[in-house]
């Protein structure tokens, strides 16, 4: 018995929020982002810190998410698992969704210190201690309920 390995079908286009929430058939797209598979994984983590840096959140999320799928059965895929959950935790900030952002920054918590302190030019010591405390602000509260979201870098080694 053979079995053919296919390429997953391209994800359907959909329109978008500014946020990347769906939004309904018909409606104008107004999220607009690069094809992120035709990028190398390096490529892509370099856009992804591009847009988290412009609070683009959802944009990091989708590129890492991307540089994820390409380094399955890495030593880097927790890596880039930790860090499409750190830009959709941060969407859920934009989004006003408390439970989200824990849920998601605690996931991403756990696995971007996977290879060190510092990874790809990242220092993720540093990116950690912001992590656990915004993950701290959101504790008890609600839907809707949040702090404002101040600037957010991703703390890069020179």
């Amino acid at each position: 018995m053979t079995t053919e390995t296919t390429e997953p079908a391209p994800k359907p286009e959909r329109p978008r929020d500014e946020l990347g929430r769906p939004l309904p058939a018909g409606s104008e797209n107004r999220l607009h982002l690069p094809d992120f598979d035709a990028l190398s994984v390096e490529e892509n983590h370099a856009l992804a810190i591009e847009f988290f840096n412009a609070r683009n959140f959802f944009g990091a999320h989708e590129a890492w998410e991307t540089c994820w799928a390409q380094s399955k059965g890495t030593e880097e895929e927790e890596f880039f698992k930790g860090f499409a959950q750190l830009g959709a935790g941060y969407t859920h900030w934009m989004r006003g969704n408390p439970h989200g952002v824990q849920a998601l920054l605690g996931r991403a918590l756990e696995r971007i210190g996977v290879l060190g302190a510092v990874h790809r030019g990242v220092d993720t010591g540093a990116f950690a201690a912001v992590l656990e405390r915004d993950i701290g602000a959101m504790e008890g509260l609600g839907r809707g309920e949040q702090p404002e979201l101040g600037e957010r870098r991703v703390p890069e080694v020179i």
